[in-house]
């Protein structure tokens, strides 16, 4: 028998309609969860009556953070309907082929991304559109409606939304995600991140991603907490907000991107960080030397490791834990069952690197309309991950690396995260991302591309003898390229598949002729 998802706004709506659900930072606006309920129901009845959305029809939303997102996710999930949220860094073509495979009914958009939006509704035969803000037909439409008398029935194993991959690797693949998925991240990152309905959360990451929908957005609404949503983040504001006593920011979460640009921000030395509660940080490798950074600060940061088709929760670092194990990213959460799989299938040793498998009620079924993926993906119900891991004599775990990003040096396993760490160690390293480039004697030799703090100076021959005294000499950068900033996707993680497409016949420094000349 399937378990019935319950709508938290409603609850809250008549539990404490009062408490202030949500800020929209850039427009001021705040609605409690009463006002956030009536505009729910509201917005719900617009798309049932007016625009024929039924329950398994896709909504789609191409815009910057906004409240509004929100309650469009909320208004699907009361009509039966699936939440579609769009990246809106991606160009009409890539977009194209997402919402053609989705096909969804309606496309909401923001005036900024207008343009964008109707182009591609226009190309994929979408039949209606809504847009945000101030005298849009989203609201005109939320203004008109009459709020929906019944919710429709959907159970926890019925789609709440699909959300795309980046592509990286080919074409973009539509993870479903389920009410389940949804609720049990609430579960799984509810205790360890210390959410409760005092949290007050300030998201800066962009909420068509799982992190900035799901790490915390969703857990503290679904606890009942108060969450600030940043339109586009900007370090100085995002250390304004949280050193402001009348905010309350006790919950933050970000890339290590993030903290980075925070960290190297002139405010990061005077700003408040006593109020935090917990400041979780995932989606890519954190450079230890930066949590070092924040722990001078007073911040233990909470690492953690998931995807978007685990909800994305799978392992978290305890507090009390990040300096001691420091690179870490925890233990599995709750309500899920991990494995380190060598490539014949076995589990491998404490130690022994193999690849993670995940397996839980927080996990995918599947992705939309692509079942050779979902052939390949998975085995007796556990997810591959693509992630190399491996667990030490305590029962963490540590995330080395994407297998897909490891590369061979002379039949030596390089993997990239681990020499990048050692990069930051130097002061004057801003940001760096190791790759691996062709090479006729060893196969692969990697590349460092690193760009320099402003008024800082580095020479190739010191990034040579850093790594040459911290690295095995397999490991060590044997070309180094400098750049003013390295590429980027929409939530922060250095692009490297940009950066092999530009430095497949790379002009570089090889550092190792540099030092021996």
């Amino acid at each position: 028998m399937s378990i019935r998802y319950y709508d938290w706004i409603a609850h809250y709506g008549r539990r404490n309609p009062a408490k202030v659900a949500l800020v929209d930072l850039g427009s001021g606006r705040r609605f409690s969860y009463g006002e956030l309920n009536e505009r729910v129901s509201r917005l719900a009845g617009h798309l049932r009556d007016a625009l024929k959305v039924a329950r398994g029809d896709r909504v789609a939303v191409l815009a910057l953070n906004t409240t509004d997102t929100m309650e469009v996710q909320f208004a699907c999930f009361r009509l039966g309907a699936i939440f579609l949220p769009l990246n809106n860094r991606l160009t009409v073509p890539e977009l194209q082929f997402i919402v053609g495979d989705a096909a969804p009914r309606v496309m909401i958009h923001d005036d900024e991304l207008a343009e964008t939006a109707l182009t591609v509704a226009g190309l994929c035969n979408v039949e209606s559109a809504l847009k945000f803000g101030p005298g849009g037909s989203y609201e005109a439409g939320i203004a008109a409606a009459k709020p929906i008398d019944k919710a429709e029935i959907v159970t926890l194993d019925d789609i709440s939304t699909i959300m795309y991959t980046s592509g990286t690797t080919g074409l973009p693949k539509g993870a479903i995600i389920t009410h389940g998925m949804t609720f049990w991240n609430c579960v799984n990152l509810g205790g360890p991140a210390y959410i409760s309905p005092a949290s007050v959360l300030l998201t800066v990451l962009p909420l068509f991603h799982t992190g900035g929908l799901n790490c915390y957005t969703n857990p503290v609404m679904h606890a009942g907490g108060t969450v600030l949503i940043m339109r586009v983040f900007d370090p100085g504001e995002a250390l304004k907000l949280i050193s402001d006593p009348a905010r309350g920011i006790n919950v933050f979460f970000g890339v290590p991107s993030i903290y980075q640009f925070m960290a190297q921000h002139p405010a990061f030395a005077a700003s408040d960080f006593s109020r935090l509660v917990i400041g979780g940080v995932g989606g890519a490798p954190m450079p230890v030397p930066l949590l070092k950074v924040w722990e001078a600060r007073g911040v233990a940061l909470q690492q953690g490791y998931g995807m978007t088709e685990t909800s994305p929760a799978v392992m978290v670092l305890d507090k009390e834990d990040a300096a001691r194990k420091a690179g870490s990213s925890g233990k599995p959460v709750l309500h899920t069952e991990v494995r380190i799989v060598r490539p014949d299938g076995s589990d491998a040793d404490i130690g022994e690197l193999g690849e993670l498998w995940v397996k839980g009620p927080n996990v995918t079924p599947g992705y939309w309309n692509r079942p050779d993926a979902n052939k390949s993906s998975f085995t007796d119900g556990w997810l591959h991950t693509g992630d190399a891991t491996r667990i030490d004599e305590d029962g963490f775990y540590y995330i080395v690396d994407r297998w897909k990003d490891m590369y061979i040096s002379g039949g030596e396993n390089v993997y990239p995260a681990e020499v990048e760490s050692v990069l930051h160690q130097l002061p004057a390293v801003a940001e760096a991302a190791i790759i691996g480039i062709p090479n006729e004697q060893w196969g692969e030799v990697g590349m460092a591309i690193v760009a320099v703090k402003p008024g800082h100076t580095l020479a190739p021959a010191e990034i040579h003898a850093h790594c040459a005294a911290n690295l095995a000499k397999f490991k060590c950068p044997r070309l180094i390229e400098f750049v003013d900033a390295l590429p980027r996707n929409a939530t922060g993680k250095i692009h490297k598949p940009t950066l092999r497409q530009q430095f497949s016949a790379p002009k570089a420094t090889d550092v190792a002729e540099a030092a021996a000349s």
